[in-house]
């Protein structure tokens, strides 16, 4: 804590200045037998620290404090929207650097003292913009973007519960829903750092990249005066993305999805199916809208090459010959009857399913009335979603363990006996974090939600047991899908699995599914994402004390700021998130919680032995975790026969087989133009114009997704609230009417016609 002393400037101002010119070339000072035993550290990570440098100062306070807030303003906003553009800590991270350093050039460098603390001097600017200060506010921005999921995932349960069954749930409620399932990992998370952040061995490769950045960033470049400035170049990117986004957020909306076949084939319905980027499989659709590109997938100019490969590939297996051969050429489960790609839920007779229906007043099942309308049936697409989403987590447990179990298992013996680093050796310079922080956290935590489960049940639903079960069932699991994840960057997800036992044992009531769903998995998730950034901090040489609190701090705001920006949206949006009741060119459909309120429904409130057993349509979809598990087996006996062609082990079931887990609530416009863009600057760019790549690629990514936030929310502020749209052709969605539509013979739905 005595970083927060910081009256240490100028002094130190050679040293950083000549740590951040080349700091590779310190490198060679360390002993060979200290050096990281991954190379891929060894190259990408300094070995050195200036323990002297200021961290906790007025400008990490400021920015970071100001990066959360802002990010989780934003993300939360857009998380309503048709197109919820997500903003990470890499947008604030190129953003902080030229303020930071335009604040480190303004501010007094006066000191002065604060009464209490004695003889400690402080100042508002205690030198140069340090890369440990931009480091802790990465990670207060990365809180505010929940960890890059966009907002608290439990703000779902809200949204659903005020949304779509239009019950009620309180303020206080929903805070300490939303706070517990955020904060509840990071109990038992800070007790695993000693075995998944400390060894060298558990190396987190998804962290490098921030390090690499960080390094670009700080390192003075040569021949500096001959280029343009990132700084000059991430402000005429934004004042460009800022300024396009008025044309497809409000001028002419329909750039956002260019499905030119609907146009062509205006009266087809099959035409349509196929050609629609939001309702059908988008042959040929594009966008000229950013927030269409980076919604859902994130930013496609940071994720690397060989990651759009994959996903292109899984995304053409199951779009383009899995979907067409089931609906067209099978009619599985009578797919013609309901339209190709749809997140609703139907009726046998191709209506849409009366949820409201089949609730009754205590909020849980009326089988009467579910036997009235009938078995719930899916679209083909959404069928076959959850079929894939099966046999991705069983690939994945198989897949890891075949190509990684020697490495993990060698990794984790030796991180008990490898000698320590240089890197853990230069963070035992500072305090550690005790033990008791964590035990009283956890079990703050645990008392905090075992009282809402109790004393506010009639809001959660969920019992006192159904908690314990989820704790543990997280808990059991933080270990070794964070070994996973350190070591081969691969994480594993629990919801399905958590939805699936929770729906199996206590089916129902919908609201005690989701929030075992996300005591289960995101208490799980929360404490990855808690480690990941405790190892980023480890390279970084940030004081763990330091990052436990911007951590806590930044999380539990985020979480604040997230759950009042989503009540304010669902109680003065008319019919918010009712996609059938809102305006053609209104962006307030909310997707994503569409989707969840689905898995609401399907594992929850009806059931999975009414929807995946013997009492549903879908039981053959529990095939695909046995084929999932099969999988990866095949592709290593193949490899282990043929050990010469290099090709077979980059066979990766995991990735293709959920190259689509986004969809829906993405559409294919989206994935068209995900992977378009990437391939242009992640294969093109990169490899014909390297250097122009390694100075602006992700500057501008950060520039576009800044501008369409700000330009999003002031067209929210000045022409939203007052319900001042334009009115015509380009104004008036995809013109894609008939994708959603049936075709099978005698099925009648409105606006649509009957073969």
């Amino acid at each position: 804590m005595d970083t927060l002393n910081t009256e240490t400037p100028y002094p130190n101002t050679t040293k950083l200045k000549d740590q951040e010119k080349d700091i590779s070339t310190m490198d060679d000072y360390v002993d060979e037998e200290e050096l990281c035993p991954v190379e891929e550290v060894r190259l990408t990570v300094a070995n050195t620290d200036d323990p002297s440098l200021p961290i906790w100062t007025f400008r990490m306070w400021f920015l970071g404090l100001l990066s959360c807030a802002l990010l989780s303003f934003l993300d939360q906003f857009f998380n309503y929207r048709t197109e919820p553009l997500i903003i990470t800590q890499i947008t604030v991270q190129v953003a902080t650097l030229p303020i930071g350093r335009f604040m480190a050039s303004v501010l007094p460098q006066t000191k002065f003292r604060i009464p209490g603390f004695g003889s400690r001097t402080f100042s508002f600017n205690p030198g140069p913009f340090n890369m440990k200060e931009h480091v802790l506010i990465s990670i207060f921005a990365n809180a505010g973007s929940a960890f890059g999921s966009g907002s608290a995932y439990a703000v779902g349960i809200v949204t659903i519960i005020k949304a779509f069954y239009r019950r009620k749930i309180s303020f206080l409620a929903s805070w300490l829903l939303i706070t517990t399932t955020q904060v509840l990992g990071y109990g038992w998370a800070g007790l695993l750092r000693k075995y998944v952040v400390e060894p060298a061995h558990m190396w987190w490769p998804g962290t490098l990249v921030q390090v690499s950045l960080f390094r670009a960033l700080h390192e003075h470049e040569k021949h500096e005066k001959q280029r343009m400035s990132r700084a000059k170049f991430f402000l005429i990117a934004l004042i460009c993305s800022f300024s396009w986004y008025l044309v497809p957020g409000y001028l002419f909306t329909t750039l956002t999805s260019i499905s030119w076949v609907c146009w062509i084939f205006s009266k087809s319905v099959t035409a349509q199916q196929i050609g629609s980027g939001m309702r059908g499989l988008g042959l040929g659709s594009l966008t000229l809208d950013w927030s269409a590109v980076a919604s859902f997938l994130f930013s496609p100019l940071i994720s690397p090459f060989f990651s759009i490969v994959n996903v292109f590939a899984g995304y053409v297996l199951i779009i383009y010959i899995a979907i067409p051969i089931a609906y067209w050429g099978l009619d599985m489960y009578s797919a013609t009857r309901f339209p190709i790609f749809s997140s609703h839920l139907f009726t046998a007779q191709g209506q849409k399913y009366n949820i409201s229906a089949i609730v009754n007043d205590k909020f849980e099942i009326s089988l009467a009335k579910y036997e009235e309308q009938g078995r719930i049936h899916l679209s083909m697409f959404f069928a076959l979603a959850y079929g894939f989403g099966f046999a991705t987590i069983a690939s994945t447990l198989t897949h890891v363990a075949l190509f990684y179990g020697r490495e993990i298992y060698e990794r984790y013996h030796a991180s008990y006996k490898g000698k320590e680093d240089i890197h853990t050796k230069l963070m035992k310079r500072y305090e550690d974090i005790p033990s008791w922080w964590f035990y009283i956290l956890l079990g703050l935590t645990l008392a905090v939600s075992l009282a809402l489960c109790i004393f506010l049940n009639d809001q959660v639903q969920m019992p006192w047991w159904g908690l314990l079960f989820a704790a543990a069932m997280a808990f059991t699991f933080t270990l070794p899908i964070s070994i996973i994840t350190a070591t081969t960057n691969q994480t594993p997800g629990l919801n399905i699995i958590t939805e699936y036992a929770m729906g199996l044992i206590y089916p129902g009531r919908p609201i005690a599914n989701v929030c075992f769903k996300t005591y289960g998995f995101m208490s799980m998730a929360q404490a990855v994402s808690f480690l990941s950034d405790f190892k980023l901090g480890h390279y970084m040489k940030i004081p763990p004390r330091s990052m436990f609190l911007v951590q806590f701090i930044g999380t539990v705001l985020a979480g604040t700021i997230n759950l009042a920006v989503a009540w304010w949206l669902l109680d003065s949006i008319k019919n918010i998130c009712q996609d059938d009741l809102l305006p053609t060119d209104s962006p307030w459909t909310c997707p994503g919680d569409r989707v969840f309120f689905d898995a609401s429904v399907i594992w929850g409130l009806v059931g999975p032995k009414r929807i995946f057993g013997t009492l549903g349509n879908y039981k053959a979809m529990n095939f695909f975790f046995l084929g999932g598990a099969i999988g990866p087996v095949i592709v290593w006996l193949l490899h282990k026969a043929f050990p010469k062609q290099s090709w077979i082990p980059l066979i990766n079931l995991p990735v293709l087989l959920g190259a689509t887990a986004m969809m829906p609530a993405a559409t294919a416009v989206n994935y068209n133009a995900w992977i378009i863009v990437g391939t242009i600057f992640n294969f093109f760019i990169f490899r014909y114009r390297k250097q122009w790549w390694q100075r602006y690629n992700y500057i501008l990514s950060a520039a576009l997704d800044a501008g369409v936030a700000f330009m999003g929310v002031l067209l929210y502020f000045s022409v939203g609230m007052e319900g001042k749209g334009l009115t015509w052709w380009g104004t008036d969605g995809e013109h894609c009417p008939l994708a959603t539509c049936p075709t099978a013979k005698g099925i009648v739905v409105d606006g649509c016609p009957v073969n």
